[in-house]
């Protein structure tokens, strides 16, 4: 079975089947699970083998004295509990229950058709745009947003003028439904795994600064290890970044780390680069045996975005008078492009300039502090996968070869002053 069908397959499991499953694990009986289920014997031995058809394994051991879970069902127990979880918590924190009780009845309401057509007409806009995407008719989405607002007894979605509307709840608790269905596609790619029927895929953010620089030294070595691994890469900056590890479109972001990073996000620091003053080869500065900040005044920058610790660093080197009209932007290839055709000078991290050193070189200035941590940021409260555990051990074992490269410096060792060498 390859990639997209887990995706399909998990996509086809209903929330009736995995409240059957969830039960059946916890009461360990077939007849107990039927009678807090409300549906008949019957029923839940379809609801489990249809199930365990769409798993590709069984999930339960049948005998005379109860229905157990087998390893591979308390494996994939583990994702529909956090799948039910984060959805009944979606419920009650946004204010459609005011208990956890109560979210689990009314979660138990929903059906998966509901939840899909929420979560399109979200992320495309319109009813027309959303059917689309599903290959639905429209009056097929209006049905199951009716009977959604109907279930969660709330209206989330408007009809103006200027086109469909979604309310803040409703944005979110589409964020949130389509962050809980996550656990069940990786619940089922985590057993197709253990079947050695297919490598998952991993979608992994790489920040314009640092991020695209580890993904480039570590790919090789990961894809060595899970050779048919489907890697999915999106680049960006910070800002472009965290909407979409909000929304479980990556999985995880590599680069500078915040310095005060968001409450649902945690942050891993691995390593510490320092910013160092960098201009073209054959940059005029290089021919001088000693560069004060004055000499670095007469020259044009390029920096980072206001509020960026690269920003704040260039401010502190010129003590609230910089140079006039600093160019700033957050993409190498537009200031590797600058600074190649240009005497313009900008701050790298020292991680960053190892890559660059074809084009660019190391002006004769002390390193810049504070010397910003690189490393990986993932959702709070999130499980990766044994793919995602291997990718991030690749990556952690890269840092360390950088550290014995001297490009990068531990976490908790002292930042560098701010230096400043004063004529």
């Amino acid at each position: 079975m390859n990639q997209q069908d887990a995706c399909t397959r998990a996509a086809a499991i209903s929330f009736r089947q995995l409240r059957v499953f969830e039960t059946i694990g916890r009461v360990k009986s077939v007849r107990q699970a039927a009678d807090e289920c409300n549906v008949s014997q019957p029923a839940v031995t379809q609801a489990l083998f249809r199930l365990e058809e769409l798993a590709g394994v069984a999930l339960v051991d049948r005998s005379s004295s109860g229905s157990y879970l087998n390893r591979y069902g308390t494996m994939f127990a583990g994702r529909v509990q956090r799948f039910f979880t984060q959805a009944e918590a979606a419920l009650l924190d946004l204010g459609f229950v005011a208990t956890r009780a109560e979210g689990r009845v009314m979660f138990n309401r929903l059906t998966r058709s509901q939840v899909r057509a929420l979560i399109a007409i979200v992320e495309r806009g319109s009813f027309a745009e959303a059917a689309d995407s599903l290959q639905l008719t429209q009056q097929s989405m209006h049905k199951s947003m009716r009977d959604l607002e109907g279930n969660i007894r709330k209206t989330v979605c408007y009809r103006t003028a200027a086109g469909t509307l979604v309310s803040h709840a409703g944005t979110e608790l589409a964020r949130r439904m389509k962050l809980a269905q996550q656990e069940i596609e990786w619940g089922i790619k985590d057993l197709d795994a253990e079947h050695g029927r297919s490598d998952a895929q991993i979608s992994v953010g790489a920040k314009s600064f640092g991020g695209s620089m580890i993904l480039v030294s570590v790919l090789e070595d990961f894809l060595k290890l899970h050779p048919n691994a489907d890697m999915r890469i999106t680049h960006g900056n910070s800002a472009e970044m965290n909407p979409r590890l909000r929304s479980g479109d990556v999985d995880c972001v590599l680069g500078l780390l915040a310095r005060q990073p968001a409450p649902d996000f945690v942050a891993e620091a691995i390593a510490r680069t320092p910013y160092i003053v960098v201009g073209r080869r054959r940059h005029p500065l290089l021919s001088r045996p000693r560069i004060t900040v004055d000499d670095l005044r007469q020259y044009p920058w390029v920096v980072g975005a206001p509020g960026s610790s690269r920003r704040t660093c260039f401010e502190s080197i010129f003590g609230g008078d910089p140079p006039p009209m600093p160019l700033a932007t957050c993409s190498l290839t537009v200031i590797r492009h600058l600074l190649e055709t240009t005497d313009r000078l900008t701050l790298m991290t020292s991680y960053e300039l190892e890559h660059e050193r074809a084009h660019l070189e190391a002006i004769p200035f002390n390193a810049v502090g504070p010397a910003p941590a690189i490393g990986i940021t993932t959702r709070a409260n999130w499980m990766p996968t044994k793919l995602h555990l291997d990718f991030m051990a690749v990556v952690r074992k890269h840092m360390v070869y950088s550290l014995m490269r001297g490009s990068i410096r531990e976490v908790g060792q002292d930042n560098p002053p701010t230096s400043r060498m004063l004529a």
